[in-house]
């Protein structure tokens, strides 16, 4: 019996440090920032860790594999995010437009499962009485909800994000893809792919080179 005891002693320390240095080497985010593919790792590290725990009959390196494993697949997963937009897209999604200009987005709503009594209870704790005074409110992939007001700063949105061309809000400033390309080549930029953001403000066209480009590598 005492036995039993020191084994699950022992299991549970060396699984609490071990799950501290993975959740550590995942990165930072806030709870409420956790993608699907984050919270999905999380349950299956927390079924990896009670298993080891009930069962001290099984050797303890069956369980932590699985866990390692995980480890390796988020953190291929964090890089490829990092390099590629589209991957970023494909995994967590991207931010709907539940609200313009005052007006409630009805078939978004119901392509997100997203319910008017969602809406208003988001709008309460950001205390914004009315819709008519939202100017846009994105859902973003978290399900927070961002909010705009009419008489807040004027919205800007990135047209380039590490290289990749964001076609939809290009439609919101009522430009396309060939003004953007040309744009960009007048102030002396020839690939989309060196860019890792642009943004349209002030009627003007702001550049951020990636770093490699920056110091001409």
């Amino acid at each position: 019996m005492v036995e039993i005891y020191l084994q699950l002693l022992f299991r549970t320390v060396f699984l609490y440090l071990l799950i501290l240095i993975v959740f550590r080497l995942m990165g930072k985010r806030e709870v409420g920032e956790l993608s699907i593919m984050d919270i999905v790792v999380f349950v299956l590290i927390a079924e990896c860790v009670a298993f080891a725990i009930e069962d001290v009959n099984k050797p303890l390196f069956q369980n932590v594999f699985p866990i390692l494993l995980l480890l390796g697949i988020q953190y291929l997963n964090s890089l490829l995010a990092l390099k590629s937009k589209k991957v970023r897209d494909l995994i967590d999604g991207d931010p709907s437009i539940i609200v313009e200009n005052g007006i409630i987005n009805q078939e978004e709503m119901r392509k997100q499962r997203y319910n008017l009594d969602d809406l208003f209870q988001q709008m309460r704790e950001e205390r914004i009485a009315s819709v008519q005074k939202i100017k846009y409110a994105f859902l973003e992939p978290s399900g927070r909800l961002s909010i705009f007001l009419n008489d807040d700063d004027p919205l800007i949105f990135p047209l380039i994000v590490d290289g990749y061309i964001v076609e939809r809000h290009l439609q919101f400033i009522q430009k396309d893809k060939d003004w953007l390309i040309e744009s960009i080549k007048k102030k002396g930029y020839e690939n989309t792919e060196d860019i890792i953001y642009c943004c349209y403000e002030n009627y003007d066209l702001h550049v951020q080179l990636k770093a490699s480009r920056e110091n001409g590598t």
